[in-house]
């Protein structure tokens, strides 16, 4: 089993419903919701380019996958979670936007965000106690001839190649796009999510994720509000996994509609 510290909004976030049914696969329930009509691309197609992110659900990388040491357990790094998450002050992001990311497409701040590089800085130096060492196998796998020295020493020191300078904060929506895919699948990815982009992106919470073998998909296991609990308790409540998941929406609801849709479910909550 491997855990990672990410950042993936509430479950009836606006952006949570659209990713959902962008990616496939709701990464509370893990259930498949029905694929949206995207102009140009075939269900089959977009299942295809959505592949890798699929696995790892929706997610920003603050602490990449990691097995526990033999010391340690699940209950302490709950714990830690817990109270690590209580100390930082929640902030946003003013603005996301689809970004080409090497040859993947995915969600980005349109301005660097110096907030999120530090929380990310912070979460890795804290829990890095709770990581095992990488084996043989696990450096090879980051292929580190192709890294830089900054990336190489990373991967040593911090078991992950894009860590403290060498972190950028993004969401991934594709897995590698050909070239002449480029603009059919960034006018797809613009149209899609482009309404729900217009509002900052609140950094209120940190999820821990999964992975319960190798190779099975990532799925949240819980989710904790940053700072004082009694600041935002609607989040908290929000965040909750409850009996009512992605799959319960209406077939193909995406964009503004999904927006509208995830609205309603979090005035009931």
């Amino acid at each position: 089993m491997r855990y990672a510290i990410y950042f993936t909004p509430s479950i009836y976030d606006p952006l949570s419903v659209a990713a959902a049914s962008w990616l496939g696969r709701n990464v509370y329930s893990g259930e498949a919701p029905e694929a949206p009509p995207v102009a140009g691309f075939s269900r089959q197609e977009l299942a295809f380019h959505t592949a890798v992110p699929r696995r790892y659900g929706f997610h920003g990388t603050i602490k990449a996958p990691f097995r526990l040491r033999a010391e340690t357990s699940e209950a302490a790094l709950l714990k830690s979670l817990m109270h690590f998450a209580s100390t930082v002050t929640p902030f946003e992001i003013p603005r996301m936007e689809i970004a080409r990311l090497g040859e993947f497409y995915g969600l980005a701040p349109s301005v660097p965000c110096d907030e999120m590089s530090h929380l990310a800085a912070s979460v890795v130096q804290a829990f890095d106690t709770f990581r095992a060492p990488l084996s043989d196998v696990e450096i090879e796998r980051r292929d580190p001839d192709r890294l830089t020295a900054p990336q190489f020493s990373n991967l040593h020191r911090w078991g992950y190649p894009y860590v403290m300078d060498e972190y950028r904060f993004h969401m991934m929506l594709t897995g590698p796009v050909h070239p002449n895919l480029n603009t059919r699948l960034e006018m797809a990815l613009r149209e899609f999510f482009g309404p729900l982009l217009n509002e900052p992106l609140k950094i209120s919470s940190l999820a821990l994720f999964i992975e319960p073998e190798a190779g099975a998909p990532l799925r949240v296991h819980s989710q904790h509000p940053l700072g004082k609990l009694s600041e935002h308790r609607p989040l908290a409540a929000s965040a909750r996994v409850s009996t009512t998941t992605i799959s319960d929406l209406p077939a193909g609801a995406s964009g503004t509609k999904a927006a509208l849709v995830a609205r309603r479910l979090q005035a009931n909550c």
